[in-house]
């Protein structure tokens, strides 16, 4: 196994605004990532112990310790995302990735982030959800100057609070944000917690979107709704990681969301509680057992839950449109539609015409169609049953009985005990059972009419 060292790249920093150049040279380093596959947890060097996360498809930013201020340096840049398996965007985000890499602390901890800027643009830097000096708030024009191409700033305030955040500019934010621009940030709390339990497993993830052309690799960036790549942190499935636990693991997910709509995410095989939002851990009164859970745009909501049910259990937003990728959408709904005459006609004239969408989407998963350069299929993913006919933002959950502790390694597909997985059923089925029709007086099926009546003013319409 390649070592998380091995991923790392050193690069330079370069000439700064507000850090004079003599303070340059003593920078952090700059660690950049290059795979977009998830890395195991980064447990803590120096500074106060905690348990590290998981961040799904990401990682955590390494720092150094000078005169008790934990230091990190972040580089706003453009980057190459690989989305999924042959598919690849040009996006803008941070040290090398899009979302940039997780910053993990702890509360009480003095951090100082030096940010320095590789953009075309200016930019800026917001600590979301957090608790800063109104002159660390990332606010460009408001409360700080832009920080120009080439530049480098510096941010320092204490992590005054435990809990879930995130990072993305305040500066030209429809683009930025569009282009991938946005972190996660995690506050462990200093000790014992009333309203924080341990984990044997701790994930995060973002929710971002994209408008990308098939066949291009750069995002529209003033797209309001008509997005096509659903993603967590940049990964569309099947490029999304599942997440592996222990059976009887108990298991934390910090979700964050920062596309233009909300997302109802729907875990499979078990009950969790929603523990924790942006704004704290939410008292134990307010908890209750749910197995989805809506996370509303610029929201962070924090879920908790007990893996006691071995299997590769579903993980997804349930917006059906929102597990669809690129090739989803436009499309006409051709259901009955009989196209036996019309597609021999065609065919004398397109040879490689085929019929499709008129018993349903599936055949779409089935069929290896030609696509355009650089974008993926509508529905994608091969599971140990065939297709699962999924795209965006889903992946599994698998729980195992014999994971290791503190292995994150996929342990491969289920294998089902006997007799536990559905089956066809042999033999002739019986018809089933109807209700009779509802007769007329006379005995004789009666027809319905229906009134339609509109809305005055609505004639037309």
């Amino acid at each position: 196994m390649t070592s998380r060292r091995d991923f790392f790249k050193l690069t330079g920093a370069v000439a700064a605004a507000s850090v004079s150049p003599a303070a340059m040279a003593a920078l952090p380093e700059i660690v950049s990532m290059d795979t977009p596959s998830t890395q195991p947890p980064l447990p803590p060097s120096t500074g106060r112990p905690y348990n590290p996360v998981v961040t799904l498809n990401g990682w955590t930013l390494p720092w150094r310790m000078k005169d008790g201020v934990k230091e990190f340096h972040l580089v706003a840049e453009p980057v190459v995302r690989e989305i999924a398996p042959g598919m690849k965007a040009h996006l803008w985000g941070y040290n090398g990735q899009s979302p940039g890499p997780t910053i993990e602390v702890v509360e009480g901890d003095r951090v100082r982030i030096y940010v320095t800027n590789r953009l075309p643009e200016h930019t800026t830097i917001h600590w979301h959800g957090q608790r800063v000096p109104n002159g660390m708030d990332g606010i460009g024009g408001l409360t700080q100057p832009q920080i120009k191409p080439g530049k480098t700033f510096v941010y320092e305030f204490i992590a005054r609070r435990p809990g879930t955040f995130m990072y993305h500019p305040h500066a030209d934010e429809m683009t930025q944000m569009a282009m991938g621009m946005m972190g996660f940030w995690v506050t462990h709390p200093k000790g014992k917690h009333p309203l924080i339990e341990t984990v044997d497993r701790d994930f995060c993830f973002l929710l971002n979107a994209y408008d990308i052309d098939p066949g291009s690799a750069t995002p529209s960036v003033n797209t309001m709704l008509d997005f096509n790549l659903w993603t967590w942190n940049s990964r569309a499935f099947p490029g999304i990681d599942s997440l592996n636990v222990r059976l009887n693991d108990r298991v934390r997910i910090r979700i964050g969301n920062l596309t233009m709509t909300n997302h109802p995410m729907h875990l499979h095989g078990v009950e969790f509680e929603v523990t924790g939002t942006d704004g704290g851990p939410t008292p134990k009164g307010a908890r209750w057992p749910e197995v989805t859970t809506d996370v509303a745009v610029g929201q962070m909501r924090q879920i908790e839950f007990r893996a006691d049910e071995e299997g590769d259990w579903a993980f997804h937003c349930h917006k059906s449109h929102h597990t669809m990728n690129a090739m989803g959408h436009g499309v006409p709904t051709m259901i009955g539609v009989d196209h036996s005459g019309l597609a021999g006609k065609i065919a004398k004239l397109i040879p490689d015409y085929m019929v499709m969408g008129e018993r349903g989407m599936a055949d779409m998963a089935e069929m290896e169609m030609p696509l355009p350069d650089n974008t993926l299929p509508m529905m994608t993913g091969q599971g140990p049953f065939g297709a699962i006919e999924m795209g965006g933002m889903f992946t599994t959950m698998k729980v195992r009985r014999d994971q290791k502790r503190g292995d994150y390694s996929d342990p491969g597909w289920y294998r089902h005990p006997p007799g536990t997985v559905a089956r066809e059923v042999e033999g002739t089925v019986a018809e089933p059972v109807r209700a009779p029709q509802a007769a007329s007086p006379q005995g004789t099926p009666r027809d319905v009419e229906v009134t339609v009546r509109k809305p005055a003013g609505h004639a037309g319409h």
